[in-house]
């Protein structure tokens, strides 16, 4: 419903059961407050494994203190229902396992970390700009080395060319991971038609920074705000390790000349750590109305913390995205001003011209980081763009009047990017 603050989705009779407690076995087991030294002795006790490694090299307290940080505030303002305490209970085991994981396959292995990731391309901008589509669409470049969900997710032992494993059946942690990213869909209806996920699309690197507990994942999906005030304070180089080192780990097995080309919005504001880390990454900016990627993304974010959380207070969520994004974007608008970094690692693009020309849009692209688009690359994304047409999973809706914002007040404070970057007024209902 539009037109009044938003509320979610009516949910299935058993998610309101299992948040209700009427499933005492979940009530009972997910109902218990989290703590630290509990999920990490759970870990080393499912894995057999007890070194946590340091491959994020130095992160300050390690990753232990993020984690407290992000565990604190999860307990004291997270507001999470049954389901909502499964599946970040759930994420901190995988993430503390394949921390485990990753240390004793870099002891076994210690020549992965020689592996060269030259010149990669990151995929970047505002949320619900096109990043996902234009990630998706270079992911059909044969010349291109895109992670599917499951390889960030569960990056160790390193994975086969195809998803297959050493027997040339589907790898086992295609179907594992599915299970988990597929979940927030069967809690709440219509979610698809927001943001489809899967085991073999396309992932952001913030799954990979996860690893580090440095990540824009956790406020995306539960409400952290004394974790991501930390988060937006703190030094994220550790967390760019930890995602080279999962790289490293995902190219071991396949041959080299393949590029890699990530993709996540929050690596807008932290270009100085992305760039630290790969000093000869390009980067691709996409650009939209802000007002539409503003009632978009609190549409989105609020049916993801719905699905964790029964007191979920959306119009909160909205202006803290956009503060958020107001302070992203204007650093980004003033970094383009300046020459602290040359004008040749950035390509922009506007998600209207994308609209109109997908194909013209990522040869152009390309052109600007003097990459062949080859003709067999462009037939594979046409046939990709013809088999998922927009609105595949239904319709998107939403006003800014759903989280009480103001269409001439955000007009204002997003004034100097949109004239900076020419970004084009969208018309209908903001």
């Amino acid at each position: 419903m539009t037109g009044q603050d938003w509320t979610p989705a009516e949910p299935d009779t058993w998610v309101r059961d299992v948040n209700a407690g009427r499933v005492p076995l979940l009530a009972e087991e997910y109902g218990r407050p989290l703590d630290v030294a509990d999920l990490l002795g759970e870990a080393r006790a499912t894995t057999g494994l007890d070194d946590f490694g340091d491959f994020d090299f130095g992160a300050p307290g390690g990753f232990e203190e993020p984690l407290r940080i992000l565990v604190d505030s999860l307990e004291a303002e997270g507001r999470l229902n049954v389901l909502g305490r499964y599946e970040i209970r759930q994420q901190i085991l995988r993430l503390l396992q394949v921390r485990l994981h990753i240390a004793r396959y870099l002891r076994d292995d210690p020549g992965v970390l020689d592996e060269p990731v030259d010149a990669p391309l990151f995929v970047t901008g505002a949320p619900r700009t096109g990043t996902s589509i234009l990630h998706a669409l270079l992911a059909q470049d044969p010349a291109n080395r895109v992670p599917e969900s499951w390889e960030f997710l569960r990056p160790v032992p390193p994975p086969r060319p195809g998803g297959v494993d050493e027997d040339g059946a589907d790898d086992p942690r295609i179907p594992l991971v599915n299970r988990e990213l597929r979940l927030t869909a069967m809690i709440a209806p219509g979610f698809d038609a927001m943001h489809e996920r899967g085991a073999r699309m396309p992932k952001e690197c913030i799954s990979a920074q996860a690893i580090a507990f440095l990540s824009e994942d956790f406020p995306g999906k539960f409400r952290v705000p004394a974790y991501a005030a930390w988060l937006a304070s703190c030094d994220m180089r550790p967390a760019y390790r930890a995602h080279k080192v999962v790289l490293q780990i995902l190219q071991r097995r396949y041959p080299a000349g393949r590029r890699w080309v990530l993709k996540a919005p929050p690596h807008l504001g932290t270009l100085d750590a992305l760039l630290d880390t790969y000093p000869d990454a390009r980067v691709a900016v996409t650009h939209r109305d802000p007002l539409k990627v503003l009632g978009s993304l609190a549409s989105l974010l609020a049916t993801i913390h719905a699905t964790h959380s029964d007191a979920v207070d959306a119009p909160e969520l909205a202006r803290t995205q956009v503060d958020f994004y107001a302070g992203v974007l204007s650093r980004y608008t003033a970094l383009r001003r300046s020459d602290r970094v040359p004008a040749e690692t950035f390509h922009d693009s506007h998600y209207a011209d994308f609209l109109t020309d997908p194909i013209g849009t990522v040869g152009a692209l390309y052109e600007r980081f003097g990459r062949e688009l080859t003709d067999e690359a462009k037939d594979a994304m046409s046939a990709y763009l013809a088999g998922r047409p927009r609105g595949k999973h239904g319709a998107h809706t939403y006003q800014l009047s759903d989280f009480r914002l103001d269409a001439a007040e955000l007009r204002k404070e997003f004034a100097d990017y949109s004239a900076y970057f020419a970004v084009p007024e969208e018309g209908g209902a903001a």
